[in-house]
């Protein structure tokens, strides 16, 4: 009996939030990269303690909906993560994509040139595994980023 119920839970974890649209009010490609700026703007102007903190607050303008800041440091660990605070300190090479991909290096590099990558993560707000994309670049000594669910 506790099989059945088991597999009927997944079911429906599994089909229910599938059959939901997506919410509303859904950030888009145009504020994640705004979002970018205003960060980079601030980290140039109240140096790199004060901007990895606002950062990490999970507060406006650094933190909405789905968009949060994140950094990686010069030493290859989360400097900032205005979403999952938890990994701040651990190394960019831990982070995963949802099919197994390595993700720090990526972004590592893609702050360089072009400015984005492409990846697969799970969205909090559709309990989904969504294509997604973050816009990153250098700033001083760390890589920022924005992300935002692909809405392609």
């Amino acid at each position: 009996m506790a099989i059945r119920f088991g597999i009927s839970a997944v079911l429906v974890l599994l089909t229910g939030p599938a059959l939901a649209a997506p919410p509303a009010n859904t950030p888009t490609p145009a504020e994640a990269k705004a979002m970018l700026d205003k960060a980079v703007a601030y980290y140039k102007d109240h140096g790199r303690a004060d901007a990895l903190k606002a950062f990490n607050t999970r507060k406006a303008p650094f933190s909405d909906r789905t968009l949060y800041v994140f950094c990686i440091g010069p030493d290859k660990k989360l400097a900032a993560d205005g979403e999952y605070r938890e990994y701040i300190g651990q190394s960019a090479d831990l982070i995963k994509d949802a099919s197994g991909r390595m993700l720090g290096q990526a972004m590592l590099d893609a702050a360089a040139g072009p400015g984005e990558i492409h990846y697969s993560w799970f969205n909090p707000a559709t309990k989904l595994i969504e294509p997604k994309m973050a816009y990153l670049t250098k700033v001083e000594t760390d890589v920022c980023g924005v992300g935002v669910y692909d809405p392609n």
